[in-house]
């Protein structure tokens, strides 16, 4: 399997791609500039290798339009949400027959403890509203620091939440994504993402808190009694 990571020169798209590399799944990071995203894959690959991560699955790049031609089934998007809707527009074609994977959040410019959700409602239900609803979207990974994505001698320390309107399309994302080392639960339909994605800058706002001993946290789904 091959995932397209488009943003994935950024740090959280970096952080994936490296992760689902030394789970054993190809990677194709996409941005606008093809060379960039060559280069970078370049480094990543390197990055695994020197830590002794020799990864099952390399990391290749490309501009995102081959990228998403390059995956097989999920193609993520990790782009700011300045770059959300013109990036949508531009592959929108070329989605057929794939699943679009949102994990991108509409903070507030200047303001990251805050969010600034489209008219939609929120990043996702705006992404199936541009891509049209023959193309699943799935909202998930939003609340996952790029710094934790990183962190590759540490585990993912939060579980992840799964939203959108087609099951089966959420199946598949979550199978995925616990490929990582972590639970995945859906969390219903894509309205939901709204409030998903709203718990991002609430977590900003405790990381970034002096009166909070730790930064870089996550939510944890617990059962009774544990």
């Amino acid at each position: 399997m091959t995932v397209a990571i488009l943003g994935g020169t950024g740090p959280q798209g970096k952080g994936l791609a490296l992760r689902f590399a030394m789970a054993g799944v190809a990677v194709v990071i996409g941005s606008r500039d093809g060379a960039r995203a060559a280069q970078i894959a370049v480094e990543l690959n390197d990055q695994l290798r020197e830590q002794g991560d020799a990864p099952s699955a390399l990391i290749t790049g490309a501009d995102n339009t081959q990228a998403v031609r390059d995956a097989e089934q999920t193609v993520i998007l990790a782009v700011p949400f300045s770059a959300h809707h013109a990036t949508l527009a531009s592959i929108k074609a070329d989605l057929i027959g794939k699943i679009l994977v949102d994990i991108v959040v509409p903070l507030k410019d200047g303001d990251p403890k805050a969010v600034d959700m489209p008219a939609e409602g929120s990043a996702t239900e705006a992404a199936q509203a541009i891509v049209g609803e023959e193309i699943p979207v799935v909202g998930a990974l939003h609340n996952v620091s790029a710094a934790t994505l990183n962190k590759l001698d540490q585990s993912i320390n939060c579980d992840i939440l799964v939203c959108g309107n087609q099951l089966e399309a959420k199946n598949q994302v979550i199978e995925l994504i616990e490929c990582l080392g972590v639970n995945a639960y859906n969390v219903g339909p894509a309205v939901n993402a709204r409030c998903v994605e709203a718990i991002t800058p609430m977590l900003i706002r405790l990381n970034i808190s002096k009166k909070v001993p730790f930064s870089h946290a996550g939510i944890k789904i617990w059962a009774p009694g544990t």
